[in-house]
């Protein structure tokens, strides 16, 4: 047993016991843990924790069921699903007929001129594949801009309405690291990638306070159903007020690392506020930038061209002086990066600008992160290990995109993708996450696709690129510690010890005694934030 030696006569908030649970990688199962304070302050036998139940503990009998830390999800755009839960559903849409459908469904309970945004789109599971255009959107939606993402979240779908109102039209060239798509006349298709979403983006209303205050509860509780404990949020949002103010009214339910983007830096600079400024519920996190697109919208940029269209290798959104710019200030102010790469050129480019950045700025080794790190070249992988630059990884990502990644990038280049087990035995850190909202923000998911590489339906049989396949307990660790640990927050987080953050979630049955997919079922019977119950199910 593991134990803080509490004052006499103190009692638990919380017990459990009665159960099996896994307090991390390597670490002895225990049956029982009890919390105070939100702390921790056993872990062992259930007999361990019996004399610290008093009048006011509340005790769980887990009847043997299973319990893992809390899952921490080191990559989501927390806020804007939170807005996408309130907003319509696109992502099931059948093709382009049935996306129009569901937008003129949900317009219907709008008020004239409100914008309907997220939706979250995919082309990819529509007979031929073929982009949408506004065309096929505008008579549905006539009395309402449109601004409706693919759910990767670099291609966008506007109707005329919108286009008009952002003031895009033939003339309007396209912005550095952003694309127009326009038709043989050349006028636009309704379709903007990448930094071209912005030219939208500056036309559409903030939401109000209360607004963000309801997506952010809808967001809290799918984290909690799931037994996500804390969220390394990306929003691009302003964020922060909400959470501050929901964590006034006692209504956090998770813990937030806010990110902010890289514009943010000289305000940041200038107020003196630094990553890490807060508490253990919210906490100011790294800086983010965006180096390329995504392979879906084929803007991830790479070496040589996409199978598909061999006259485009994506997109860099900086000019690559800039970029190097804006690490190198960053760094020598001592925040923290998150840099979004997925292609294999993006990668290179972002781990030389973190190289050339501690070659001027000197001192030790950074928490440099690369977020979704998804084609890299094997040099690149050493590289990785060499400055200590952590990869983010989403692993449901490799099981969605396997429907299309080898007509992109053809058998060779995906050798080199979605890697997972390459990073680890190369001695790389990996922190787990989902990118929710363009995929789920179920961590079973991301346990099932990082333990069989494979379609939750099934298949290809054996797993596609099943070399890079992990084992469920390594699954686990990089889910909770490893996700900890890129957030800097290990000593209080992804391990159930005496004295940790009691962060915890109970499953209905051992992860380790069901085949693997029956992963994708087995219920979150409970999930608790700091010794507190936020979820039960039933």
């Amino acid at each position: 047993m593991t134990t803080l030696q509490p004052p006499p006569a103190s009692q638990a908030d919380l017990v459990l016991r009665g159960g099996s649970i896994w307090t991390g990688l390597g670490r002895p199962r225990a049956q029982a843990l009890a919390a105070r304070a939100g702390r921790v302050i056993a872990v062992g036998r259930d007999p361990d924790v019996h004399d610290l139940i008093g009048t006011h503990t509340r005790v769980v009998d887990l009847r043997g069921r299973f319990v893992v830390p809390g899952f921490n999800d080191a990559h989501v755009h927390f806020l804007e699903g939170g807005h996408g839960l309130l907003s319509v559903d696109l992502r099931g849409a059948a093709d382009e007929a049935d996306l129009a459908r569901r937008l003129e469904e949900h317009a219907r309970t709008l008020p004239a001129g409100a914008w309907i945004r997220q939706g979250n789109w995919d082309h990819q599971r529509w007979p031929g594949g073929r982009l949408p255009s506004r065309a096929s959107i505008d008579a549905a939606t006539p009395d309402h801009p449109v601004f409706v993402n693919r759910l990767d979240g670099h291609l966008a779908l506007c109707n005329s309405l919108a286009l008009k109102q952002a003031g895009i039209d033939r003339r309007t060239p396209d912005p550095l690291g952003g694309r127009i798509e326009r038709d043989a006349s050349g006028e636009p298709t309704g379709l903007v990638m990448d930094n071209a979403m912005d030219l939208v983006r500056r036309a559409i209303p903030e939401p109000s306070r209360e607004l963000n205050r309801r997506a952010a509860r809808a967001a809290l509780a799918e984290a909690a159903r799931l037994g996500v404990t804390t969220i390394q949020d990306d929003s691009a949002i302003d964020a922060l007020p909400t959470y501050l103010d929901l964590r006034e009214r006692g209504e956090l339910t998770a813990r937030l690392s806010v990110w902010r983007p890289i514009r943010a830096l000289p305000a940041l600079i200038a107020s003196g506020m630094r990553p890490g400024l807060g508490d253990d519920w919210v906490r100011l996190g790294p800086l983010k930038i965006l180096s390329d697109g995504s392979l879906g919208a084929g803007t991830a940029a790479m070496h040589e061209p996409y199978l598909d269209e061999p006259d485009n290798r994506g997109l860099l959104l900086y000019e690559l002086p800039e970029l190097e710019d804006l690490i190198q200030r960053a760094d020598a102010a001592g925040f923290a990066l998150a840099v979004h790469a997925i292609g294999d050129r993006a990668n290179q480019v972002v781990l030389d600008a973190f190289e050339r950045a501690v070659h001027r700025n000197g001192g030790g080794p950074r928490p440099f992160r690369i977020e979704h790190a998804q084609i890299v070249a094997r040099a690149d992988v050493a590289r990785y290990r060499a400055l200590g630059v952590i990869a983010s990884v989403q692993p449901s990502h490799a099981i969605d995109d396997l429907r299309f990644a080898e007509a992109k990038l053809g058998p060779a280049r995906c050798a080199d993708a979605y890697n997972v087990r390459s990073f680890l035995d190369a001695g790389v850190e990996v922190a787990f996450g989902t990118d929710w909202y363009v995929e789920p923000l179920d961590p079973r998911l991301g346990l099932y696709a990082a333990v069989t590489r494979e379609r939750p339906e099934g298949g290809p049989e054996g797993g596609w690129l099943p070399q890079e396949k992990i084992a469920l307990e390594q699954a686990l660790d990089l889910y909770t510690r490893g996700s900890a640990r890129a957030e800097r927050t290990e000593r209080d987080k992804g391990t159930l010890l005496a004295g940790r953050l009691a962060d915890c979630v109970v499953f209905a049955a051992d992860l380790f005694q069901v085949p693997p997919r029956e992963l994708l079922q087995v219920p979150v019977d409970a999930t608790i934030v700091g010794g507190r119950v936020v979820f039960e199910r039933g």
